[in-house]
């Protein structure tokens, strides 16, 4: 007798980072059921007992791409010397993940975008990993305000919201193909919003 369901190798975590890859790629709205299972390379029953759904799928990839590829820019900001040396850190490296996909931009930037009212529980669990960009951004720069490196009057909440800006025109500007190079121009006239440096850096 034929049996249906997962194959015997099935891998879930490589399953998963395929997944990521199509959501990624596509977006939540444009990655389609046969999509998914063809990345995989199993049917839809199987696809629904190892992921439960397509938005329970998504939710995982989202999961998996800050704590892989989105990690980045993270790990850079806060290991930097400075908050001027990590925001810019930190750029670079979101460039890096920009162009680190065949179809450029970020995942949790272009991973849903026309925010349809059946989507809303995908893109709530999207706003609320990008809500944690501005937040590492607010932290680094407050850090960088007691530290010393970052004058007392800098006006951290609205500094942390222009990077995480750049950090969107950074994902949108690679998914409309610009180069490196291109991207890289981004970087100085943003560092300039943080005024002139206040120590040797």
């Amino acid at each position: 007798m034929t049996t249906r369901g997962r194959p015997r190798s099935f891998d879930r975590d490589d399953a998963l980072a395929r997944v990521m890859e199509v959501f990624w790629a596509k977006g939540y709205e444009g990655a389609q059921l046969n999509d998914l299972v063809a990345a995989i390379g199993i049917t839809p029953p199987s696809f629904y007992a190892a992921f439960g759904s397509k938005e329970a799928a998504f939710h995982e990839a989202v999961d998996l791409y800050l704590a892989t590829v989105g990690a980045g820019p993270r790990r850079v900001l806060e290991e930097a010397a400075t908050a001027r040396q990590g925001i810019r850190a930190s750029l670079e490296e979101s460039i890096n993940v920009a162009l680190s996909s065949k179809s450029g931009g970020c995942f949790l930037i272009l991973g849903l975008v026309n925010c349809l009212p059946e989507n809303e529980a995908a893109r709530a669990h999207l706003l609320a990993a990008r809500h944690k960009t501005v937040a590492m951004l607010r932290e680094r720069l407050e850090r960088g305000v007691h530290e010393g490196d970052l004058p007392p009057d800098t006006d951290v909440e609205r500094l942390a919201d222009f990077y995480n800006g750049i950090m969107q025109a950074i994902s949108f500007q690679a998914r409309d193909g610009s180069t490196r190079e291109q991207l890289t121009a981004l970087i100085e006239p943003a560092m300039t919003a943080l005024g002139p440096i206040t120590r040797g850096e």
